[in-house]
């Protein structure tokens, strides 16, 4: 799940940003409106939710929420702000902001804040990702799969063996290229070297292999990588 955390404060933007990392989040984290619209223009349509300070330098954060709703867009959006009065607060909601958290807050509060938005809003995940006779159960942030007797084995996978697995079966016999995957599993800006796809998806086989997945991710020559589950 990819986090837009737009915060000019540097102590609490690395705060958040640290807090959101250990509870399994991608976060882009951008410290003014303009490099936070950049990222918006970029592609919105890469994240599942978006926490925004009120007051940033070029561009304000209710002036982005507007343009994000002029898009259409549903994406979920958590306002920061010291304005605690009950009129900001409307101003927040009424620019198209789905929550509003008031400075200063606990980080468990906000990490609770954004587990609500998930559970409200239509584009997050499901509780589970289910494929074939994989499992992905997002509340306990652990992959099963079912054996040929029923049972299901939990498969033990990092974080970012998690995602890239999540990927895979969101975008099943499909080729994905490596700056797809590049993409939407680290931050815009923090891009590793240029073989850690081919590393994490060689950690992931072995994962999967005592489980009857040694095939199931294909390398496509010149091309990327394809998810088959049914062979």
């Amino acid at each position: 799940m990819r986090i837009l955390l737009v915060e000019d404060e540097t102590d609490i933007g690395n705060a958040i940003k640290r807090v959101l990392i250990q509870n399994n989040y991608l976060v882009d984290w951008a410290q003014d409106g303009q490099e936070a619209n950049e990222l918006i223009e970029m592609g919105l349509n890469h994240y599942t939710i978006a926490i925004f300070d009120w007051l940033l330098p070029q561009i304000s954060g209710i002036d982005l929420v507007k343009k994000i709703r002029q898009k259409q867009s549903s994406l979920p959006i958590l306002m920061l702000t010291a304005k605690d009065s009950q009129e900001d607060k409307v101003i927040g909601l009424d620019a198209g902001a789905d929550d509003y958290l008031v400075k200063p807050f606990g980080m468990a509060e906000l990490l609770a804040r954004l587990r609500a938005l998930q559970r409200r809003s239509p584009r997050i995940n499901p509780p589970q990702l289910k494929l074939g006779n994989i499992i992905l159960d997002y509340s306990t942030y652990t992959i099963l799969i079912h054996n040929k007797i029923g049972d299901k084995q939990p498969i033990p996978l990092t974080n970012k063996e998690f995602q890239l697995l999540e990927y895979f079966m969101k975008h099943p016999n499909q080729i994905v290229t490596r700056d797809q995957l590049l993409a939407q599993l680290w931050e815009w800006g923090n891009e590793p070297m240029s073989n850690v796809v081919a590393a994490q998806i060689r950690l992931l086989r072995r994962k999967l292999e005592p489980y009857g997945g040694q095939n199931w991710i294909e390398t496509v020559y010149g091309l990327g990588y394809r998810f088959i589950i049914n062979r």
